[in-house]
């Protein structure tokens, strides 16, 4: 009987996987279904290896390659994933296979065919190779944040601004809400698309989509008015309005 791990975030998705794989292999066991990397690394460190782990890249609390830096992973890997049919192809350099994600049913049982038939099931993953393939598909899209006594999870696209002062992060969504975040502004340089966000000095980094007019000041200064508006005036550094104007495309 093939035991099967599903490390999948999206409820939906993965009882589709779940039915899919019955569906084409009735004699599988899922084993079970985790949404994160702290639950994965727990459950690798606690649980016998499975035969099969199929593994979203994107999950609840960042990317599945953060598991391999933890956790030995002894057993052979499929990944699913939302990314364009290019950075799939750019997979295919590596033993592992890969889904697109809606799944079709085909070629998950291509995928099942090829695992059935590699002679070496437990060859080792690049994963610094991997993760270097996705650096430009895999920046940040969600935060996890506290809710009053929750926890809640907000889309990198709804977030407007980061603002940070004595040392607290705070994210502002486009709706006027704002939360505390567990980053730094350095941190979110590298977790955010570049394309979208800019650091436009040491306190502050915004969204593309929440600028709405820019005024030349004094110094070399540019002023900003940002969408939802703050009571304070917006200052892009002197230092930081060259590569502010080359982001815009200027």
């Amino acid at each position: 009987m093939l035991q099967t791990l599903l490390i999948e975030d999206e409820i939906p998705a993965a009882r589709r996987l779940s039915k899919m794989l019955n569906d084409t292999r009735p004699g599988i066991r899922i084993l079970d279904t985790l949404d994160s990397v702290e639950s994965s690394v727990r459950w690798f460190r606690t649980f016998p290896m499975p035969d099969l782990v199929f593994m979203d890249i994107q999950i609840a609390d960042g990317l599945s390659f953060d598991i391999f830096r933890q956790v030995e992973i002894q057993a052979p890997v499929i990944f699913t994933t939302a990314f364009d049919q290019y950075a799939v192809q750019a997979f295919k350099v590596s033993a592992v296979d890969y889904l697109l994600k809606p799944i079709d049913q085909k070629d998950l049982e291509k995928a099942l065919t090829k695992y059935e038939q590699q002679s070496n099931k437990t060859a080792p993953l690049d994963i610094e190779m991997l993760a270097k393939l996705l650096k430009k598909e895999t920046y940040k899209e969600r935060f996890l944040v506290k809710n009053g006594a929750l926890l809640a999870f907000i889309a990198a696209s709804d977030i407007a601004y980061f603002r940070s002062a004595d040392g607290l992060t705070q994210a502002f969504t486009f709706n006027g809400k704002k939360y505390f975040i567990e980053h730094s502004l350095e941190e979110l340089e590298s977790l955010l698309d570049p394309k979208d966000f800019f650091r436009i000095g040491r306190g502050m980094t915004i969204r593309l989509n929440a600028l709405q007019k820019i005024h030349p000041h004094l110094n070399g200064r540019l002023k900003l008015e940002l969408s939802p508006a703050l009571p304070e005036e917006v200052f892009v550094s002197r230092e930081r309005a060259g590569d502010f104007k080359s982001w815009l495309g200027a």
